[in-house]
């Protein structure tokens, strides 16, 4: 089974991981596409919504057969690590090929990842552009560039860039004394 896992925080899911769903599906040859909301990022100290409430906005989103949005790191009630998620879909799936989908901005930290090394050796890397950030030649690219960050959302809680599908769900958690 060929898979790619996309993770992330999620907060909140907003048309550029539309994009980033929509891309992955159309380039490359998978069974199945994870989408893994983390409980916590490894290398954050918090989130502006709660991980239970991320994960039913992803899973309100995006509902697709060949889309699975998976709890296990949300359930896990932990912060995770990438290779720990993969190790478990491992004991689930004849797996034969993992894509794991990156964000641009992320692959100045990948080496700093648990396990990374590890982790290098059971997937290919698939890059996510994000904001004309250069990026090497050997990885894989998805075709598109993201131009929308979940915090600057939050920041001042623009909805334009919020699916339909959510919207409603997303202003309402924001109201009041949440992040604005």
């Amino acid at each position: 089974m060929k898979i790619a896992i996309f993770g992330g925080s999620f907060d909140p899911p907003h048309a550029g991981h539309q994009k980033i769903v929509e891309e992955i599906l159309n380039s490359l040859q998978i069974e199945k596409l994870f989408i893994v909301p983390a409980y916590l990022n490894p290398f954050k100290t918090q989130t502006s919504a709660p991980s239970k409430l991320r994960l039913k906005w992803l899973k309100k989103l995006f509902t697709c057969k060949t889309i699975e949005v998976l709890d296990f790191e949300v359930n896990s009630r932990v912060s995770s690590a990438t290779i720990v998620t993969i190790e478990y879909l491992k004991t689930l799936y004849n797996i034969e090929k993992i894509y794991l989908i990156v964000g641009a901005d992320n692959l100045e930290f990948l080496k700093t990842w648990h396990r990374y090394e590890e982790l290098e050796k059971m997937v290919e890397f698939v890059v996510a552009s994000r904001d004309k950030i250069a990026l090497p030649e050997e990885l894989k690219k998805l075709s598109i560039n993201v131009k929308i960050s979940s915090s600057k959302l939050r920041s001042n809680m623009n909805t334009t860039f919020i699916p339909n599908e959510i919207k409603e769900d997303i202003e309402e958690f924001y109201k009041g004394n949440h992040e604005k």
